[in-house]
């Protein structure tokens, strides 16, 4: 029997049995906020794919571990994995998981033109110095410096890798002197809100982005949403486009959404999620346990 380790809070796991005999990995990352990890499962469980999900907490510096970062230098996530088959890339990795599915259970849709296009228009908004940019200064640069100190110890626990460990170091100080930038948070917010505006337009005529169907282009722009949500600014940029306020109500009723997304910050659920991790955070901190 298939075991399915799913997440229950940011660093625990429940086992739930598939009945298919085929399984495919991805080693995801549930960030806070949203990441590109949900786009990823949110097409694995559109497309009906059994999966084997590993959780790592950036905030707790756990995909700076050696057995991941052997794996993937650059510690982005997510990471998808089929046997010997590693994907780095969100796109990518979707386009592949539309191919497991022709196998695994039949399913032939493959994405269009259109709906690439539409994909690859979303991921070209970067959402790291946006949403970086609305946490407060005090616990952004509580969580920078613990980070800090993770890549300082994964270094000196291996010591091969210390030139990679060296990269990201640099990287963590480069983030915060860019935020100090205006220019480059602007940049984000204009590039974040030429996107909205061109879905706005485009659900003028359509119940999803690409028709009246639900495809990978909504399972790419849907975390997108959820950030603005969980960052508390939906009457910011969601609200106030009612095209876009009325599918963001629809999708929410989807049983992938609220599998994948809702199950974790949907209400009450999502001061219990930030609560653990932040706890976490401030005891390991504390025992200086990096």
């Amino acid at each position: 029997m298939i075991t399915d380790n799913i997440l229950r809070s940011l660093y625990k796991y429940v086992k739930k049995p598939y009945q298919s005999q085929k399984t495919w990995k991805i080693v995801p990352l549930l960030k806070l906020p949203l990441s590109s990890c949900q786009k990823v499962r949110l097409a694995l469980e559109e497309k009906g794919i059994d999966y084997t999900s590993f959780h790592v907490n950036p905030i707790l510096g756990k995909n700076m571990d050696s057995s991941f970062f052997r794996m993937n230098t650059s510690a982005k996530l997510p990471v998808f994995k089929n046997g010997s088959h590693i994907i780095f890339d969100t796109i990518e990795t979707i386009l592949y998981i539309e191919r497991i599915a022709v196998v695994s259970v039949g399913n032939n849709a493959f994405s269009s033109e259109e709906v690439i296009e539409w994909m690859q228009k979303i991921e070209q908004w970067n959402p790291k110095y946006f949403t970086l940019s609305h946490v407060p200064n005090k616990h952004r640069l509580f969580v920078s410096k613990f980070i800090r100190k993770v890549v300082i110890a994964r270094m000196a626990e291996s010591p091969d890798l210390a030139s990679a460990y060296h990269c990201k170091l640099k990287e963590a100080y480069e983030t915060e002197e860019k935020l100090k930038n205006p220019d480059v948070v602007k940049r984000s917010k204009e590039s974040l809100v030429q996107l909205l505006d061109e879905v706005e337009t485009k659900l003028n005529d359509t119940t999803y982005i690409v028709g009246d169907e639900f495809t990978m282009a909504d399972a790419t722009f849907i975390p997108v949403l959820a950030r603005l949500v969980l960052l508390d600014l939906e009457d910011e940029y969601i609200s106030c486009r009612p095209n876009i306020a009325d599918y963001w109500g629809l999708v929410q009723q989807r049983p992938t959404y609220k599998k994948v997304i809702g199950k974790y910050f949907n209400g009450w659920r999502k001061n219990k999620t930030l609560m653990k991790t932040w706890l976490s955070l401030h005891v390991r901190n504390f025992m200086k346990r990096y």
